[in-house]
């Protein structure tokens, strides 16, 4: 394919939630929008796959919300808590209005969201690899390549959607750490759960801390993160198991709820990895680009907000790029874009991933979870707090 040059008002690199929602976004407010995937779709991913019922309102805006209640799992009402031998529930906070949160496979979920995008008028590259992205007068000037050939693709504005986890030629894309105390994720699912179809249960196990809920099709998900070392020592004490089967039957022997709810369950497909995670706070413009998702901050998947978050920080981003259509042409203008909506991620994210963190270092440290368990048990609606204090609550569409 001989290299040609095709111009666009914005390029979004991933098509994952965050990317898909500011491609829809923007093609509907009449940018002319480019999104670059180096995956091909649907793609099953590692991912809680809960979807809040903050993110509703989103859904609606978009379009979406129909076909994401036909679709999803069972409305999620109960947060509960499988830690040893202990079993708690209590009510899951809920914002205004009469709807839940639901959990929808990444399959189905991302499919929907780019499917829309490209209804909308967005131009889909994919499966393209970005080979290279550096600045230019006009903006940026894109090289991607796949095994047909390679193109330039230019914009006045780059959004890089491309989550946290991978490395490449993007400025944000860092090493991978190597650390002990590094988290790996894994996510399974199953069929013939006994999980209750109302209860998404935090599972809390040496090593690490995970989740369950119902998700579509009559599946549960399991999803989990786990410490390097312990991964590593269970390698070692299940050694003609996968990683990811040594992570399940870990979990299983470690707490009786998910023994319970899995006693006559079966996997549907493998277990998948990802990782190692990197949870935190990071920026959100620079280079003369904007970060939206797990680039831009993640939180630590304790608290399941990550498809919610990813979602509605395109949301931010986009909302303050229409109202100032024009900001394209001035570097100085993009910038005070950047703050601007650095601010607004800040107000809406930066509590509940300080505390997921708060969560996590809980969960994976024995005597401080020793003792969050006695508390618990005394004051079970502590989980609806916390929910609460995940961000479960915290509707930023509705509230515009």
């Amino acid at each position: 394919m001989t290299a040609r040059t095709a111009i666009y008002d914005a390029l979004v690199i991933g098509a994952g939630p965050a990317g898909a929602t500011a491609a829809l976004l923007l093609s509907r407010a009449g940018w002319s929008v480019a999104v670059v995937e180096k995956k091909a779709f649907p793609r099953r991913k590692v991912c809680g796959e809960f979807i809040s019922a903050t993110s509703r309102p989103l859904l609606a805006e978009l379009g979406l919300g129909d076909r994401y209640d036909a679709l999803g799992g069972p409305d999620v009402r109960r947060v509960g808590l499988y830690a040893g031998e202990t079993v708690l529930t209590a009510p899951m906070p809920q914002p205004s209005g009469a709807q839940w949160g639901r959990a929808l496979g990444r399959e189905h979920f991302d499919l929907m969201l780019l499917e829309a995008a490209v209804r909308a008028g967005t131009t889909l590259w994919q499966p393209w690899t970005v080979a290279q992205l550096r600045r230019t007068e006009r903006g940026h000037a894109c090289r991607i390549a796949c095994k047909r050939g390679e193109r330039t693709l230019e914009a006045r504005i780059v959004i890089a959607a491309h989550g946290s986890w991978e490395r490449g030629p993007l400025p944000a894309q860092g090493l991978r750490s190597r650390a002990p105390s590094d988290l790996i994720a894994f996510k399974a699912h199953f069929r013939d759960s006994r999980l209750p179809a109302d209860l998404m249960p935090l599972l809390i196990f040496p090593g690490g801390y995970g989740g369950m809920v119902h998700s579509d099709g009559g599946r549960a998900s399991l999803s989990c993160c786990v410490r390097r070392d312990m991964l590593a020592a269970l390698r070692r004490r299940y050694p003609r198991a996968s990683a990811g089967e040594a992570i399940v039957q870990h979990i299983k022997n470690s707490c009786v709820g998910v023994r319970n709810a899995l006693a006559e369950a079966w996997g549907d497909g493998p277990v998948l990895s990802a990782g190692p995670i990197r949870p935190g706070i990071r920026t959100r413009y620079a280079y003369g680009m904007f970060f939206i998702g797990n680039i831009a901050g993640e939180a630590h998947p304790i608290v399941a907000e990550g498809i919610s978050m990813a979602m509605q920080s395109a949301w931010l981003l986009c909302r303050r790029l229409i109202a100032q259509p024009d900001a394209a042409s001035s570097p100085h203008a993009l910038a005070r874009i950047g703050r601007a909506y650095a601010a607004d991620w800040d107000a809406a994210f930066a509590l509940r991933v300080r505390a997921a963190a708060l969560f996590a270092n809980v969960a994976t440290r024995p005597g401080a979870a020793a003792l969050v368990l006695l508390l618990l048990k005394r004051f079970p609606e502590l989980l609806t707090f916390g929910a609460q204090l995940s961000g479960k609550t915290k509707d930023l569409v509705a509230a515009a």
